[in-house]
């Protein structure tokens, strides 16, 4: 009988043609057209019975799809509202004390600012300890969410000594920062801050319209002016949006 050659031996046979399952390719299809620019950061994608309707596959298979999407932070999702190709984690760098619209704009993005409140009230034991100041004593109070794109990125809750910033409730934070405000009239002398991870109120949550069991980055930060405690603030962030960075 005749052996077969050494080359007869190793022909490999046609490998068969693997096909990708298809919410992989439904997948694949919308991180394409976000990397083209057809969605842009902020922008509603279709909905899964639209993308269903397209792919012509059961509304389920485009969900995994989503929601592998979602929790690698491509896309988030506003209940009742629909899906958006989230933005890049945003970055704050705690070496300088920086106006969050000047952060905005050097990425290249569109900042804009909504108040929630803007009054004098009495400052609670716990606010009143942080100023040095006797309990119920008047503050000003402002509670602002800023946008990036429009999509909110802060909560910005901050107490304001009157003594050094008099005319905080006469300005147009829709227009500028307290940030601004407050640099220009209570030069910095002295700052400290911490940073934790925490669920957000539901007001807060509600504000930045985030995920249910989503936490917050939070910056509690307080500074000092001509020897007073000139401000108190405390700041929420979405954690899936948002990260501090810096370098020494």
């Amino acid at each position: 009988m005749r052996c077969r050659s050494t080359l007869e031996q190793h022909v490999k046979q046609p490998e068969a043609t693997q096909r990708r399952p298809v919410f992989q390719v439904i997948k694949d299809h919308l991180l394409a057209q976000i990397q083209a620019g057809q969605w842009k950061e902020g922008e509603a994608v279709p909905s899964e019975q639209a993308l269903a309707a397209q792919f012509g596959v059961a509304r389920m298979t485009v969900n995994r799809a989503v929601r592998e999407l979602t929790a690698e932070q491509v896309l988030f999702r506003i209940q009742g509202s629909g899906t958006y190709v989230a933005p890049q984690k945003v970055q704050s760098t705690l070496v300088a004390i920086r106006n969050i619209a000047e952060e905005v704009a050097a990425r290249g993005h569109r900042h804009r600012s909504q108040v929630h409140l803007l009054a004098r009230e009495a400052a609670t034991e716990l606010i009143a300890a942080q100023f040095g100041l006797k309990r119920k004593q008047s503050l000003f109070h402002s509670v602002i969410v800023h946008f990036e794109n429009d999509l909110p990125i802060q909560v910005e809750d901050r107490w304001v000594n009157p003594a050094l910033a008099p005319a905080y409730l006469k300005q147009d934070f829709s227009v500028t920062t307290p940030n601004a405000y407050l640099v220009a009239v209570a030069p910095l002398q002295g700052v400290n801050y911490s940073i934790e991870a925490l669920p957000p109120p539901p007001p807060v949550a509600q504000m930045l319209s985030m995920a249910p069991h989503e936490s917050c980055l939070v910056l509690k930060r307080r500074t000092w002016s001509k020897t007073l405690v000139a401000s108190v603030v405390t700041m929420w962030h979405p954690g899936s949006r948002y990260q501090f960075a810096g370098s020494f």
